[in-house]
């Protein structure tokens, strides 16, 4: 007899996995090893009916050893090869093979466990017959088993030293009609058409499986044929009725016949694909035979010689129209289906298409720029003047370039400079980047913004090399080549949040962008040729200077912008934001204004900022409202007052010196102080307080290290005075004192607090309050020195914002008030100050009239100092 063919339904498991034979060689091998076999029982029936067509007829055991089988189902009817290789299951094996031959095939729940025990095995199984037995090398058994029956455990037996179980026999029910008969057809041409799509299913099965008449017989021998889960396998045996056996069948073989099908299909696109691929290269090599023998130039002649137009074209630099010549006879070279075709194409393709020559002409009129700047802003002085300067300068360069061209020639290290490079530091909302995009409209230049808030890694400014897949130019090199302009105006908003990490510093990077000497050959990593950034004029931006890196600001011309004054708010709103927020909402010049003291009550009530987008906002918001009213036709147009203010836009959020005079009562130890933040100048509210204890001194507010060391400087001044407040000797050693910063979830930080600092502890000692209309700012020493400090100008507008009239600062910071707006300097007091006790002098009531308010519930003013007070 032939040796029996198998076939794997899945993936090799581990031992215990069997592969399984055709239909014919089951037969085959039926025949021959029940006769080689010892007789099973004693001419008892099989499986309950007795056996067909004169086999032997056999009885099934009571109790049987329980085999566990590993991800198969044995089906009655079939001939399956097992491999035996767990201890316990070898030993079953032996003492079976050495009686009866008879063992119970039950498939274990889950395939992973080696030794599975009773209630990890199903219930349903295969009484099987052992016909033949081959002990491997390796130790492992391989046999060839035949399902008999199917059966039901009922109980274990015993355990060790191998499973042993009370089974009994399960008969399937097996009908005769009409409708078995159709489902039996159903299956067989669902298993010709999957045959078809399976080349490795033997023919002999086919064959089988059409001559078949045994309707149970047909699903267990497909069943061991075609991919089954465990569970799927399980489902069939455990059914009685054998229609719903070939029902189940026939909805498992034609799910699997539709993703043989697709998968027929996704092969046969596959393969379609690379044929068309392979006629589109051979018809394209025809092609450039028959170009050639026509004389004409083929596709890619026809794009190398356009490159070599458009470098002709574009004039650029000697080193760079080297290498992009170079790179073209590289190209030339090269099949167009090499990888490193399409590389060197988009190479050339961003150096043809730089601006090396291509610019705009300025527009040096000065009357223009002043015109322009002075239509797009209000205030900003300084800037205006900067770039009337920078343009006259430009301009007269020009007119005498032929008078100063000896004397470029005679200094050979230094090269002629010719951008500028500003920094705009202010806060939020004060006009920065719009004033780039006025600048370039002044100067008839073209204008773009680069944001670098967040930029981390190098290659965003000098680009990646070629070497990487997917490799593009910088940022700068990306913006030139969309502008089409080698001198734009191009702004980098948020400088001072660049950030850094194991990718590169992007702040280093632009040290060669913005300097004057070394930005005219500027390399970028993918172009890898100079490109002359020196006629850009760049324009940065920021809020704070703090984070900035030292050699990245020496190279910027620094132009502070403070935040504006309640005036100039007025007239931006007038002038700029309500006319936009009309345009915004659809509403007419005639149908919505505001007067004056509307804009001015916004200003105090419902904002409280150096810039002016709040109150655009809130412009805003008044506009919606009020196209809602002529909507509805409540009315035609309106003029917003004061009053209407309230009603339109409901409680005040901040209040104009409501919080100066919550804070500010007749109680001591309560001082105000100035200071700067990233959003413009602010008060600062410091308190003081003191009980029993002994020398604790404690402050709070999240202070910084600067801080903490200015709040312990002025507890030590303090105490040095204590004679000098009016206090027993031994009076800190009876009490502890507590120093806060209100708003403890903001970080504080800087020394200009000290002077608020020693005026609050001074108040809190000597029990004199402070004068509410007094604001204070300066650096002390423990000598008692009041050293200059940084902001004057944003610190005496936040006073101003606040309701203060009367500001204490430092003499050696009177220069600084200059910048001070006149109308500011005109309504409001300044005394300046050397020492702590004029600062004393200046802020606290008198000990007479710390108790006697005005009966309007304000302080008396504080008393002239012919030396050291300024007024407006």
């Amino acid at each position: 007899m032939p040796e029996p063919k198998t076939k794997k339904r899945k993936a090799a498991p581990p031992p215990d996995e069997q592969s399984v034979k055709t239909t014919k060689e089951v037969e085959e091998e039926r025949s021959v090893s029940i006769s080689e076999s010892q007789p099973v029982g004693q001419g008892s029936p099989a499986s309950e009916g007795g056996g067909p067509d004169g086999e032997p007829q056999f009885t099934i055991p009571e109790v049987l050893p329980i085999l566990p089988l590993r991800g198969l189902v044995v089906y009655p009817h079939t001939t399956v090869p097992l491999t035996v290789g767990q201890p316990r299951s070898i030993r079953l094996v032996d003492e079976a093979v050495a009686g009866d031959r008879v063992i119970g095939l039950v498939a274990s729940r889950n395939p992973e466990l080696e030794m599975p025990g009773p209630g990890e095995i199903y219930d349903y199984g295969t009484v099987a017959q052992i016909h033949r037995l081959f002990r491997a090398p390796d130790g492992t058994i391989r046999l060839l088993v035949q399902g008999m029956a199917r059966i039901t455990v009922d109980d274990y037996t015993n355990l060790e030293p191998y499973l042993k179980a009370q089974v009994s026999p399960a008969p399937e029910t097996v009908e005769q009609n009409i409708e078995v008969e159709a489902l039996m057809r159903n299956v067989v041409e669902q298993f010709g058409k999957m045959a078809d799509l399976v080349p490795s299913i033997p023919g002999e099965l086919i064959n089988a499986a059409l001559n078949v008449d045994d309707p149970l017989q047909l699903v267990y021998a497909l069943s061991t044929y075609i991919r089954l889960d465990l569970e799927d396998q399980q489902r069939l045996l455990r059914l009685d009725s054998v229609l719903e056996k070939l029902r189940t069948l026939m909805e498992i073989l034609a799910k699997e016949l539709e993703v043989l099908e697709l998968g027929r299909r996704i092969q046969s696109e596959a393969q379609s694909e690379m044929e068309k691929t392979q006629r589109e290269y051979y018809l394209r090599e025809q092609l450039k035979a028959i170009q050639r023998e026509l004389g004409e130039g083929d596709e890619q002649a026809v794009e190398v010689e356009e490159f070599r137009r458009k470098i002709e074209a574009s004039h650029m630099p000697e080193e760079a129209e080297r290498e992009a010549r170079r790179e073209l006879d590289r190209l030339s070279r090269l099949p167009t289906a090499a990888a490193e075709y399409g590389v060197i194409r988009t190479y050339l393709d961003w150096m043809v298409n730089l601006p090396w020559e291509a610019q705009t002409d300025d527009n040096l009129n000065i009357g223009h720029a002043r015109e322009v700047l002075e239509e797009d802003h209000y205030g900003l002085e300084d800037i205006k003047e900067r770039i009337l300067e920078y343009l006259a300068v430009r301009k007269l360069r020009q007119e005498r370039a032929e008078e100063f061209q000896e004397y470029k020639s005679l200094d050979m290290v230094r090269r002629e400079r010719e951008g500028a490079i500003l920094c705009f530091v202010g806060p939020p909302g004060v006009g920065k980047t719009s004033l780039g995009a006025s600048i370039a409209r002044a100067m008839g230049r073209k204008f773009t913004r680069m944001s670098l808030g967040g930029i981390r890694d190098e290659a965003e400014i000098r680009g990646f090399r070629r070497t990487y897949i997917g490799a593009m130019p910088g940022r700068l090199i990306q913006t030139l080549r969309r502008i089409g302009s080698r001198n734009p105006v191009i702004m980098l908003d948020e400088i001072d949040k660049l950030g850094r990490d194991f990718r590169g510093d992007p702040a280093s990077a632009l040290l060669e962008v913005l300097d004057p000497e070394q930005n005219f050959e500027f390399r970028d990593h993918y172009v890898d040729v100079p490109f002359d950034l020196s006629r850009v004029m760049f324009i940065t931006t920021a809020n704070a200077l703090d984070t900035i890196p030292m050699p990245l600001l020496d190279r910027m011309e620094l132009i502070q912008l403070s935040g504006y004054t309640e005036y100039e708010k007025v007239q931006i709103a007038q002038q700029y934001l309500v006319p936009r927020q009309r345009r915004e909402n659809g509403l007419r010049a005639e149908e919505l204004s505001f007067t004056d003291n509307a804009l001015l009550t916004v200003i105090r009530d419902f904002t409280r900022e150096a810039g002016v987008r709040s109150l655009e906002r809130e412009i805003g918001a008044v506009a919606r409202k009020i196209v809602t009213r002529i909507a509805e036709g409540i009315t035609n147009s309106v003029i917003v007052d004061e009053p209407d203010v309230r009603t339109l836009l409901d409680h005040p959020r901040f209040g104009y010196r409501t919080e100066i005079e919550e804070r500010l009562t007749n109680m001591p130890g309560v001082a105000i102080g100035l200071s700067v933040t990233i959003f413009g100048g602010d008060v600062l509210f410091i308190e003081a307080a003191q009980m029993p204890g002994s020398k604790g001194f404690q402050y709070t507010g999240q202070l910084g290290q600067v801080m903490q060391e200015s709040a312990r400087a002025a507890f030590s001044y303090v105490r040095s005075k204590a004679d000098d407040l009016g206090l027993p000797s031994d009076y800190f050693d009876k009490h502890d004192v507590h120093l806060h910063v209100p708003e403890g979830a903001v970080p504080k930080d800087g020394p200009s607090a000290g002077v608020t600092m020693v005026t609050a502890l001074a108040s809190l000692f000597s029990g004199r309050p402070v004068r509410s209309n007094v604001a204070m700012t300066g650096e002390i020493t423990l000598r008692g020195q009041v050293l200059p400090v940084g902001g004057i100008k944003d610190k005496v507008l936040a006073a101003h914002r606040a309701g203060l009239d009367t500001v204490i600062l430092p003499r050696r910071n009177k220069d600084a008030l200059e910048d001070v707006p006149e109308e500011i300097r005109n309504s409001m007091t300044f005394i300046q100050v050397d020492d702590v006790g004029a600062v004393l002098e200046a802020a606290l009531l008198p000990a007479a009239e710390s108790a006697a308010p005005h009966g309007d519930g304000t302080l008396p003013e504080p008393e002239k100092q012919p030396d050291s007070a300024v007024s407006g």
